[in-house]
């Protein structure tokens, strides 16, 4: 029995940040102290607060520190560990109280949010199957196939409302359903954890925290659909998530919980991984599964849907990591639970990876129906610096743009959709006042061009065309015909593309024409860049009189566009400098470098 057990985050992100060392040291400094049989160090997957990372919690006591690093290892172990003294210049400051350490749950970061599908990240530790056993896993796959027909599970999974988390909001048990109701020799059941949008990383987060809700919950769909494999198509890039997933399958099939006659049943069911070449287009359901088949991933035509005709032509179901990872908490505290959270036509939670302009960087869970607002100003922390809020692009590159004045929509499938925007998988990305939602639409664009699997002119061809009149607006070349034209041709792109990659490109292109259309205007008419962003548009001068011409702009310019002029400024003792616009590549080493404000951008 141990009398402390430290967490350390183990996640991707704390990863890169050095946590496995520092989980090494730690281990190896308890041993060195005669610890080893008092502290047990638990490799967690993302705790979600990833601006502080690497993370290490200590229980019972709760203490929360953040920015670990190597070297402050044996200070938490003398003093903390053995002498029961807190390192209080690393914990977190919002945790600190005037009567010790508070609960993380009251902190602005996490006391607004609910986790269900994160919620054994972070505490357990995802390779070891007992620990997940003890926070009652596997009980929901249990209870399925001893009390309840497949017709009772799916009408369970129906009745709680749950909407696919993969983009689409699809009803989950009514996907289900009509898989059961295609006979087949052979049905399949699919987990997309490709999540291939910029910026997101809540797939990944809980396949690296908590691998075996996923298989307990894809075990459950194949029972209620009669299916008796599993395929979960995961990026190779997530090496992380494909060891821990890989070790997950292993044990549970030592376990007897994959594999034949699971619980004394004679239900058998298995799982196996397909690794991705990380293609944006896979995670659209069709191409995913010509990519398990073995074939260069591209979309089929629907109908048929893949409950018809999917996987190798059997009916086939899937959804994503995270609409799986709710699926056993649904089975055991049952749909009525799983209702009262949420709003009418958006029922649980959803989780977003927060990122951007924004002070608390990291993944977080809410109820549907958190507005914005609490979003970026109290679970955020607020825009850093002290700049102001301008804008959330949510959904990724299918997704829109939502400006400040939309502030306070409350999060939901139907509200994003009305005000231009999308949920998708979840990625959440916050700009301030000095990003230009040009350039923003441009970006993403840029990605979808690239990714597009070229099979369907719309997209094809489409999104270049676009990518060109964006691109001639960036550098004051376009015309105000040219905005008509380009908003013209989004909407052929959204109604012709064969696929969801196609049909929801255009989404940031529209949500900032329509929010933002004064910088579209501003680009094109005053040939300006509001937001001081587009090269193209900009230009620096000095201010000679207010130049002292110590010259250290010259040495940092890497064209040689800075020379020095004859003019000597009033009060100044050496001639001021000049910028030679036609050599100058506005890459603001100038402005970085001057320490009395001369150079000025436009």
């Amino acid at each position: 029995m141990y009398r402390s057990h430290v967490l350390v985050c183990g996640g991707t992100g704390c990863t890169s940040s050095g946590s496995q060392k520092i989980i090494e040291r730690l281990e190896a400094e308890i041993k060195s102290n005669g610890l080893e049989t008092e502290v047990q160090v638990v490799k967690t997957g993302c705790f979600g607060l990833c601006a502080l990372g690497p993370i290490m919690i200590v229980y019972p006591e709760g203490t929360f520190y953040s920015m670990v690093k190597e070297e402050d290892i044996p200070e938490i172990v003398s003093e903390h560990l053995l002498k029961g003294r807190i390192v209080s210049r690393l914990v977190y400051d919002e945790t600190v109280a005037d009567d010790g350490i508070k609960s993380l749950n009251d902190t602005d970061f996490y006391k607004k949010q609910m986790r269900v599908a994160l919620r054994n990240c972070g505490v357990i530790n995802p390779e070891e199957i007992d620990e997940y056993i003890g926070c009652d896993g596997y009980e929901a796959l249990g209870k399925v196939l001893t009390t309840m027909t497949p017709d009772e599970v799916i009408e369970t999974i129906l009745d709680s409302g749950l909407r696919g988390r993969g983009g689409g909001g699809f009803p989950t048990g009514l996907k289900w359903k009509l898989a059961k109701g295609n006979d087949a020799d052979q049905k399949y059941v699919c987990c997309n954890a490709d999540e291939g949008d910029p910026g997101a990383f809540m797939d990944r987060s809980i396949l690296e925290g908590d691998p075996h809700v996923v298989l307990e919950a894809m075990a459950i769909a194949g029972y209620a659909i009669g299916a008796t494999q599993g395929y979960i198509y995961i990026r190779a890039e997530y090496p992380i998530a494909v060891d821990r997933l890989n070790v997950a399958i292993k044990q549970a099939r030592e376990y007897g919980l994959l594999g034949k006659n699971i619980f004394g049943t004679d239900f058998s069911f298995d799982i196996e991984l397909r690794l991705g070449a990380g293609a944006f287009v896979c995670g659209e359901e069709t191409a995913l599964m010509t990519s398990i088949e073995g074939h260069r991933g591209e979309p089929r035509p629907r109908p048929p849907f893949p409950a018809v005709k999917g996987l190798f032509g059997k009916p086939t179901i899937l959804n994503n990591v995270e609409t799986y990872a709710n699926i056993p908490r649904i089975i055991l505290l049952g749909a009525d639970w799983f209702k009262s959270i949420g709003t009418e036509k958006s029922k649980g939670t959803k989780v977003f990876a927060l990122g951007g302009k924004i002070k608390n960087t990291g993944l977080v869970e809410i109820p549907m129906g958190t507005t914005l607002r609490e979003v970026v100003e109290e679970i955020g922390g607020g825009i850093p610096n002290g700049k102001t809020f301008k804008a959330a692009q949510t959904g990724g590159p299918s997704g829109g743009c939502i400006p400040a004045s939309l502030i306070d929509t409350p999060i939901d499938y139907d509200n994003l959709i009305a005000i231009g925007s999308m949920m998708g998988s979840g990625g959440l990305i916050v700009m301030d006042e000095d990003t230009c939602m040009v350039d923003i639409a441009k970006f993403f664009l840029e990605f979808t061009v690239d990714e597009s699997c070229g099979k369907c002119t719309p997209c094809r061809i489409g999104t270049k065309r676009l990518l060109e009149m964006l691109d001639k607006i960036t550098k004051g070349q376009a015309t105000l015909e040219d905005i008509d034209k380009m908003e013209e041709l989004c909407y052929y792109i959204k109604d012709n593309s064969l696929c969801g990659l196609g049909q929801t490109a255009p989404n940031p292109v529209l949500s900032t024409l329509k929010y933002f259309r004064d910088e579209y205007v501003s680009h094109v008419v005053d040939k300006k860049c509001p937001a001081g962003v587009c090269k193209d548009l900009l230009s620096y001068s000095i201010i000679k009189d207010k130049c002292f011409g110590c010259g250290m702009c010259a040495k940092a310019c890497p064209a040689g566009a800075i020379v020095k002029t004859d003019y000597t400024a009033p009060g100044k003792k050496l001639p001021a400098y000049e910028i030679d616009s036609s050599k100058c590549v506005k890459c603001g080493a100038c402005i970085d470098t001057c320490k009395f404000k001369a150079i000025v951008k436009e």
